[in-house]
């Protein structure tokens, strides 16, 4: 059995599972931003009269999308999952100005190796990178199966092994790796599968680097996505605890020797140049060239996929003694309250503001642009978020373009969508 397997097979009390099994599992963990906490509240208070939460340690509230609502509807609609919280003794509420739900919940230790984290959130396959299975479900099957029961069925998944080996060309980051992954494999390339990420190149990233891969398993319609936990893993997990007497005891779940592979897919890194994901889908990727020279009005680093320390670095560094361009608006969202401190301990946040850009508070950005950023009919955006979708950032016409840190810096720096390999 791979990872997955052993921790469906743990969860559901069985010794063994493989492919195509369902199982019934313990849950160690429900996630929720406010939209779709707000959905699930809703479920279970009008469909589901008399039901109560089995265990509320379980569940995990973060306001990252709505977090500072511009009508009364939205702030009603936070309200009331404030009070669905308190109601039933949910603790683990992130409020307003947390950050993206992603990097708070790991940062806040809330995800250690072998558990089954679910979430509303598509992206939730991203705690594969601590070890996890982790995957995305309804918002009936999370109030229903999950706030009453801590339980979740699932069909176990057959698993693509995703080789990566070489060294990355120059100012190609990991972004562009992931990003090309999604666009070699097409939107529906893994339907239901668990997307291994293994192989040298993996191996020598950091865990928040990691992360970007199983966040984006559901752009190619993975079930999951993971890392096989090894020492770096294990530091990272140790690390949000302090090394202090209480730190959870946790599995570090490996592949079998022999476990079996629907398909092995091979891709030497040192091949990919910088990629950009082109409208209207995450899975229009293509080398730099084909956007390169197309004027942007707006640049931002943040939401799922963006916003950590390392990007915002990145930014920084790109923009010493430099100014944004002046027709564009350089958006730096931190994905979270750590990383906003962080950057202003590092100075990272003067530099930007001197070289012209704005500052968001800790949360998922323009994403959906429920509070900032949207975007008008005729205007372009490149950033590093993690979806371009027709409407999604403003009006439906707009374009948006998603790529690296670095080569959303160096797009804002010249005005138009630009090669960061020709950075000086």
């Amino acid at each position: 059995m791979n990872m997955v397997e052993k921790i469906l097979a743990r969860k559901s009390g069985q010794k063994s599972v493989a492919p195509g099994d369902v199982v019934l599992t313990d849950i160690d963990l429900m996630l929720m931003h406010d939209l779709s906490a707000n959905f699930v509240m809703k479920v279970f208070e009008n469909e589901m009269e008399g039901a109560s939460i089995a265990d509320p340690s379980k569940l995990v509230f973060a306001f990252d999308h709505n977090f500072a609502p511009a009508t009364r509807d939205a702030a009603e609609a936070l309200a009331a999952v404030r009070r669905f919280a308190a109601k039933h003794n949910v603790k683990n509420l992130f409020d307003s100005g947390c950050g993206s739900i992603h990097h708070v919940v790991m940062e806040a230790g809330l995800v250690t190796p072998g558990m089954i984290v679910i979430g509303c959130d598509s992206h939730t396959p991203i705690y594969g990178a601590l070890g996890a299975f982790s995957t995305g479900v309804g918002n009936n099957s999370m109030a229903a199966l999950g706030f009453t029961q801590n339980k979740g069925w699932f069909k176990v998944p057959e698993t693509v092994k995703i080789h990566f080996h070489g060294t990355p060309m120059t100012a190609v980051q990991p972004r562009d790796i992931s990003q090309f992954l999604v666009g070699k494999l097409g939107e529906d390339g893994a339907i239901y599968k668990a997307l291994e990420y293994a192989g040298p190149y993996i191996e020598s990233l950091d865990v928040n680097d990691r992360a970007l891969f199983p966040l984006q398993a559901i752009d190619v319609g993975g079930k999951c996505g993971f890392v096989n936990p090894d020492d770096k893993t294990l530091r990272h997990v140790r690390a949000l605890f302090g090394n202090k007497p209480g730190t959870p005891q946790f599995e570090l779940f490996q592949n079998d020797a022999d476990c079996r592979y629907a398909e092995v897919v091979d891709i030497d890194v040192s091949r990919i140049e910088p990629q950009v994901a082109c409208p209207p889908t995450v899975g229009n990727v293509h080398p730099i060239d084909v956007a390169v020279g197309t004027p942007i009005n707006v640049a931002e680093a943040g939401g799922s996929t963006g916003g950590r320390l390392s990007d915002i670095r990145t930014l920084a560094r790109c923009f010493a003694n430099r100014r944004v361009h002046p027709g564009v608006r350089l958006q730096v969202v931190p994905a979270s309250r750590d990383i906003y401190l962080a950057a202003l301990k590092e100075g990272l946040f003067e530099t930007l503001h001197v070289a012209g850009a704005n500052i968001f508070p800790p949360s998922a950005g323009s994403n959906q642009a429920f509070n900032m950023g949207a975007l008008a009919e005729d205007e372009v955006m490149i950033s590093t978020q993690a979806r371009n979708f027709p409407g999604r950032n403003g009006h439906p016409k707009a374009r948006h373009f998603l790529a690296s840190a670095l080569t959303v810096a160096a797009s804002a720096l010249t005005g138009k969508i630009t090669d960061p390999r020709t950075l000086r």
